[in-house]
């Protein structure tokens, strides 16, 4: 009995091992899936809203542009594979990432400690901050969120923008649905200034095609914008962060930036 005992347990801890190294090995390949898959496929899935000037929204042709459009398909040339994009609402996107509807997001999503937790993030393409609106014919130079108190501040409702104006006691806090109905109203001078991302300035106002003009920028309310992925997969996130050298290097990023900016916003902000 003792040597069919033993025999048992030299078999039990040889199956163990196998399976132990069976899950390490599968561990390893989990962590480079992401970038096997995409390579084998020759396509990099990209979550992207499809609704949101000049980032990435349909155009006269009913086909996709947009500043993160163009930054979306660099980053899959020089993965050597071919973007795919698959529109989805902001409400879902992160949700869709994690669910593997798509490889990556490039849709404006700013790095967060929050969003950190869940997500792995590439090295910030977009370095960008809070900004005001101010009437062409104002002379009020406001260059902080203090100097609004007692002052109208319009802004979007349920924006980053909506609570950074409301953590500043004293300002009269005017919540639209979108910016097109804030600059209206500015322009009109039912509000002193509207709040928004310093991407977006200068878009809107010549959209809007409004006597506006753009404000100061705010101290401390900086954003880096990135690329979300899903965690373990750090061969991926090699790639990505290789891929976004190389369009640094190559005065790729500087030149998107100035087509649809007409500045360079990929530099960290002094």
């Amino acid at each position: 009995m003792r040597s069919i005992r033993t025999g048992w347990l030299k078999s039990l801890l040889a199956t163990a091992l196998l399976a132990g190294a069976t899950g390490i090995a599968a561990t390893a390949a989990h962590a480079a899936d992401l970038l096997d898959t995409v390579k084998q496929a020759g396509v990099l899935k990209i979550g992207i809203e499809g609704t949101y000037p000049p980032f990435g929204y349909r155009g006269a042709k009913n086909e996709l542009e947009g500043f993160d459009v163009d930054v979306a398909r660099a980053v899959a040339g020089k993965l050597g594979v071919k973007p795919e994009f698959v529109t989805t609402e902001w409400s879902a996107i992160i949700a869709g990432l994690q669910a593997g509807k798509f490889d990556v997001i490039v849709n404006q999503v700013s790095v967060t400690p929050q969003r950190q937790q869940a997500l792995d993030f590439s090295t910030p393409y977009v370095y960008s901050a809070a900004q005001l609106i101010q009437r062409k014919d104002d002379r009020r130079q406001f260059k902080s969120l203090d100097e609004l108190k007692g002052h109208k501040l319009g802004v979007s409702l349920g924006s980053n923008f909506n609570e950074l104006a409301k953590s500043v006691p004293g300002i009269d806090v005017k919540t639209y649905p979108g910016a097109p109905e804030y600059l209206r109203d500015l322009a009109a001078q039912r509000i002193d200034a509207a709040l928004n991302d310093r991407l977006m300035i200068n878009y809107l106002i010549k959209t809007a095609n409004l006597p506006l003009r753009p404000g100061a920028e705010l101290p401390g309310a900086n954003s880096q914008v990135a690329i979300p992925f899903r965690k373990d997969n750090p061969k991926f996130a090699q790639a990505i962060d290789r891929a976004l050298d190389d369009l640094r290097r190559d005065g790729t990023l500087a030149k998107l930036s100035d087509k649809w900016f007409g500045a360079d916003v990929t530099k960290p902000l002094k």
